[in-house]
């Protein structure tokens, strides 16, 4: 899945521009998502015959490039003044936001549910007034916040609850005016806070740097998971049970191998990435929910899809195989319908053809039934898909795997402010600023500072970023750990534990018991 390479292009059937996934010399057909989500194509003019002589995989491979494809993977209906987003639904007013659900005025975030006046958050829910907080819920007017829950008014803090009032804190319980773990009475709190000076870029990374060594000389616990949850392993688990190997799971019962499922409730699924919300006998499947029920091998399917198997972005539609780009239709093989007897026949014949005929790829794997798709069919470069977020890989070892590789398009405005000419505080800051193309301090591209992102910075005292929100998005992202588990040893028991903290990594790592026992 492409989530944040976005480009401009006409839609193939209504000739407007549009913001979409795919680049202007691609040679799919694109439609804005008004003119896909419409009646205006006839999706049967795509259907075709089953070539028994032909790998089945390759035929579905020819049926996803020959079909429109949507421009961006929204739930269109739903949205409100939010054209620049991508894997999202039901939102308003948002601005460059990703997999997210349920949001209103957020800008510049990612992994979002049911969140307000908020933006350049990272795995945010259920929280209002936020700004560069990271896998945080139940929040109100917090910032630069990391794994904190139920908190108000809270700045530079991590892994805090029920809490208050605080700033430069870790691993508090219930705790209100505080700052860097010492307890200030009201008034030398409110006092203390106005020294900080956070309408300052200069004084706010000194204070970022006096955090960070705060919270390295205080215990991780092992993995950040476990709030209202039984029998889990993994990180970032949340209200789950009887859930293994997880990773940013929300509402997860009796599954294994789910990543980023941020709608409860799952159940009953395997090797499963992306959604939720009502989602059952879910596997090798990537960005499938809403009520998905029994659904394989396939990606972008929902709402309450059924028995879909082979399938790519087919949408309200049951007892489906090897389908691309279709609404509310029923026993479909490779676009064409059947009746029950002629769908479950031919489908028993595509398997058997599968494991005897299997579809090889251009790097030597051999593909039968019951794999995820080969990434060769894949419309996407490594470099434009979510992949490379997690597994970054440089151009020569993404052409040597036999992978595509893109060359990313650079914008051709020039910078007319450097980071160096930006007002040091947002107090400072004109309004003409949002007029200004900025430069980049660390990749050196250009970038804008929009209207709605102005009002919210200086809603919340905070001074105009120096970086794009590309290179924010990636600063955040390495605040999480990585999918994947190691086996080390608590560094006060010395108890064997199985976290996603890599031993190498400078985090003083605890198991549950040594780690609570330090709660304050």
């Amino acid at each position: 899945m492409n989530e944040r390479i976005l480009y401009k292009r006409n839609c193939d059937l209504c000739k407007k521009s549009i913001v979409n996934m795919y680049p202007p010399d691609s040679p799919l057909t694109v439609y804005c998502n008004s003119c896909w989500w419409s009646d205006n194509w006839d999706q049967r003019a795509y259907g075709r015959d089953y070539d028994p002589s032909k790998p089945f995989l390759q035929q579905l491979d020819e049926l996803i490039r020959s079909t429109p494809q949507a421009a961006l993977a929204v739930n269109y209906p739903t949205l409100v003044n939010s054209d620049y987003i991508n894997h999202a639904a039901t939102s308003k007013n948002c601005y460059l936001i990703f997999t997210a659900d349920y949001c209103e005025n957020v800008l510049y975030s990612s992994i979002l549910l049911r969140n307000k006046d908020s933006m350049d958050c990272f795995g945010l829910g259920n929280s209002e007034l936020c700004y560069w907080d990271v896998r945080c819920g139940g929040l109100y007017n917090t910032f630069f916040s990391e794994e904190c829950v139920d908190c108000h008014d809270v700045y530079f803090s991590r892994y805090c609850r029920g809490c208050s009032n605080c700033f430069g804190c870790i691993n508090l319980r219930n705790k209100n005016y505080h700052i860097f773990n010492q307890p200030y009475t009201k008034e030398e709190y409110q006092k203390k806070i106005k020294e900080f000076r956070l309408d300052s870029h200069r004084a706010l990374e000194e204070i970022k740097k006096q955090v960070a060594a705060l919270w390295n000389t205080r215990p991780y616990k092992f993995m950040d998971s476990g709030v209202r949850s039984v029998n889990v392993s993994g990180n970032y688990i949340y209200d789950s049970r009887n859930a293994h190997d997880m990773m940013i799971v929300g509402g997860v019962e009796d599954s294994r191998y789910c990543q980023i499922i941020t709608l409860p409730t799952t159940k009953d699924c395997y090797d499963y990435t992306i959604w939720g919300n009502h989602a059952q006998r879910v596997y090798e499947a990537l960005t499938v929910g809403e009520g998905a029920d029994s659904v394989k091998f396939s990606h972008q399917c929902w709402p309450e899809v059924m028995d879909v198997q082979y399938c790519h972005w087919t949408m309200s539609s049951s007892h489906m195989f090897g389908c691309a780009n279709v609404r509310k239709k029923e026993y479909y093989i490779l676009n064409k319908q059947y009746s029950k007897e002629e769908f479950e026949k031919l489908r028993e014949k595509i398997i058997q053809d599968m494991n005897e005929h299997p579809y090889t790829d251009s790097r030597g794997h051999v593909y039968r039934y019951g794999e995820f798709l080969p990434p060769g069919l894949s419309l996407h470069a490594y470099n434009e898909s979510y992949a490379m977020d997690f597994f970054p890989l440089t151009k020569e070892k993404i052409l040597k795997q036999g992978l595509a590789w893109r060359e990313l398009p650079v914008p051709p405005q020039a910078p007319t402010l450097r980071g160096d000419a930006i007002p040091d505080s947002i107090f400072d800051t004109p309004d003409s600023i949002t007029k200004e193309i900025l430069e980049c301090v660390a990749c050196q591209k250009p970038f804008l500072i929009v209207p709605a992102e102005l009002v919210l910075l200086r809603r919340f005292g905070f001074p105009i970023p120096r970086k794009c929100f590309n290179c924010r998005y990636l600063e955040r992202l390495t605040r999480i750990t990585p999918p994947k588990l190691w086996d080390r040893v608590c560094a006060k028991c010395k108890k064997a534990i199985r976290t996603s903290y890599a031993p190498d990594r400078p985090e003083i790592v605890y198991c549950e018991q040594c780690f609570n026992a330090e709660i304050v």
